[in-house]
């Protein structure tokens, strides 16, 4: 599936990033710069699922060092390819590809020496494993889809303010990733956790662990939001020599890492939804916080007052966010572990 997505990526790419404001001019990088980078994609689906498959047995040291390894390759193949190889903006695409292609192998030999992946018996079982994968796949999927739908819209709506603050925005979108990769990393290892605890009937645990995740990250979320404030400035100057968009990416910095705790913490509850056996509440959560919260106030804040509207529609669309999720979790997903039966049937769950 992710395969057919990256075909069709490829297809229509010059539909895309013109809606997305692109000039012509840059045709010719989106073409040389997407192709390694859509094997990249195809390559970095793979590789999640095989971490997923050794958390889901309880391992989690391996997947743990592959993306540390993958790391590591990336940062060290990305001046060979794009300097030293003169290979551009593609280079660091093809890193990418050797990264996740070199996890790949790793993640996949492991998985078959330890015999955790096999072909399935009969046609039966198949037809069973789809049907129970699917009711929870279609919904945890879509939940999926929203972020990277958001930035689509969200990069349509900031590239009315022009080339610079594209690009601010696009360093800000890099920062934040980095910012909240403790947030990612909870995401990926709290589900085995809480489904252990839920197998064994222990609810009180699970509240206590995504109390616990929720404000360890509302805390460490802070801390970095105030160190990205004090060196908005110059680190603004060190990532990008364009004064313009340096001072772009300075406000981007004041106004939005303030709200990642918020982020974070819808996150980490949409996560923890999908790990207790509510993927449609996940989904609503996603939906909610991107459709709801996050965009509109973006259009807004821009409509109103520019691209410094837009910065603060994207904290406060953040905050609300975080809000709303909370909210949704305290409502239906504790009743619904209290009281599965009523609080399914009345949630449509």
């Amino acid at each position: 599936m992710v395969l057919l997505l990256c075909l069709l990526v490829w297809a229509g790419q010059q539909v895309i990033v013109s809606r997305l404001g692109a000039t012509e001019s840059l045709f010719p990088l989106v073409r040389e710069y997407w192709l390694p980078w859509l094997v990249s994609c195809w390559l970095g689906a793979m590789l999640y699922f095989g971490y997923s498959l050794f958390r889901a047995h309880g391992e989690t040291l391996l997947p743990g060092l592959v993306m540390v390894l993958t790391s590591l390759i990336n940062v060290v193949l990305d001046p060979l390819f794009i300097f030293t190889l003169d290979t551009g903006l593609a280079g660091a695409a093809w890193a990418t590809v050797c990264a996740f292609g070199a996890g790949c192998v790793v993640i996949f030999t492991g998985l078959v020496r330890r015999r955790l992946i096999r072909l399935p018996s009969h046609a039966a079982r198949v037809r069973s494993g789809l049907t129970r994968l699917s009711s929870f796949m279609l919904p945890s999927t879509l939940s999926q889809l929203m972020p990277p739908l958001s930035a689509m819209l969200a990069t349509a709506l900031v590239a009315v303010h022009g080339e610079h603050a594209v690009a601010a925005w696009g360093l800000g979108s890099r920062i934040e990733l980095l910012s909240i990769v403790v947030v990612l990393a909870l995401t990926m290892a709290m589900p085995p956790m809480i489904g252990r605890l839920r197998g064994s009937g222990n609810i009180e645990q699970i509240r206590l662990l995504v109390r616990t995740a929720v404000t360890f990250v509302l805390l460490w979320q802070l801390a970095l939001a105030m160190l990205l404030v004090l060196v908005s400035a110059p680190l603004s100057d060190v990532l990008i020599s364009d004064p313009t968009t340096a001072a772009l990416l300075a406000d981007y910095l004041w106004r939005v890492p303030p709200s990642y705790g918020a982020l974070g913490v819808c996150m980490i509850l949409v996560s923890a939804c999908n790990a207790m056996g509510m993927p449609r509440l996940a989904l609503v959560m996603s939906a909610l916080r991107l459709l709801g919260c996050y965009l509109p106030l973006l259009w807004l804040g821009s409509t109103l007052d520019g691209l410094n509207g837009l910065l603060l529609g994207a904290m406060a669309g953040n905050l609300l966010a975080g809000l709303m999720s909370w909210h949704l979790y305290r409502t239906w997903c504790i009743r619904a572990q209290s009281d599965p039966g009523r609080a399914a049937a009345k949630a449509g769950l």
